[in-house]
């Protein structure tokens, strides 16, 4: 085939002054990658509220099991409550001995997810669709993010005055962390480690998820 041969047709087909399909933006294979769980976060990025808010407004818009639409948030900066959820969470279950986060790279932005009816497996499917999809958003606007499930409800609850049970907290920030993905065999341990600095996150590779 010649040299530029598709981009000639293109032209005569639909004219030399036609402009050009480009792909604009990110893949969702792209954003997924980027998709990392940061437990260290630079303070001299503040984030701000209007920046959570486009983070949550997702939500609107994805896919709810029944359409049932339960799920409610509570949003967090640094000037409204940040130091009381950070006083309550717990993080890098798996690394007890980093003490993560390390001082200096806490978190100072949460998103609370709550729920306006019991929770129950419809109201989970509700939950992961939009935890996922709110990070997502928030690696395309240049941010990273973790999902905190090891959290004190009562405290968390009181200390914010909050209408409904937080059932998940998204932490949302600048990742300070270098993280790489590394492919494992189902057998083999799935637990994230640190290796000269860097966070390794064993994932079972595509090969074996078919079954």
């Amino acid at each position: 085939m010649a040299d530029n041969y598709l981009e000639k047709r293109y032209e005569e087909v639909f004219g030399s002054n036609r402009t050009k399909i480009k792909r604009v933006g990110h893949t969702v294979d792209e954003l997924i990658m980027r998709n990392r769980s940061y437990r260290g976060y630079l303070k001299d990025y503040v984030v701000k509220e209007e920046e959570l808010m486009r983070i949550v407004s997702v939500c609107s818009k994805i896919p709810s099991a029944r359409n049932q639409q339960v799920l409610r948030f509570r949003l967090v900066t640094q000037t409204s409550g940040a130091d009381k959820v950070l006083a309550h969470i717990k993080l890098g279950a798996a690394l007890p001995e980093l003490n993560l986060p390390f001082p200096g790279t806490e978190p100072e932005a949460f998103i609370i997810v709550m729920s306006t009816v019991e929770e129950s497996k419809w109201v989970d499917v509700d939950l992961g669709i939009a935890i996922q999809s709110m990070l997502l958003k928030a690696v395309e606007m240049g941010l990273n993010g973790l999902v905190i499930g090891a959290f004190n409800k009562n405290k968390v609850t009181e200390e914010l005055n909050l209408p409904y049970e937080p059932l998940m907290i998204l932490a949302i920030g600048k990742g300070t962390e270098k993280i790489e993905i590394t492919n494992i065999a189902p057998e083999d341990n799935h637990a994230y480690y640190r290796k000269d600095g860097v966070h390794i996150v064993p994932k079972i590779a595509a090969k074996d998820l078919i079954v």
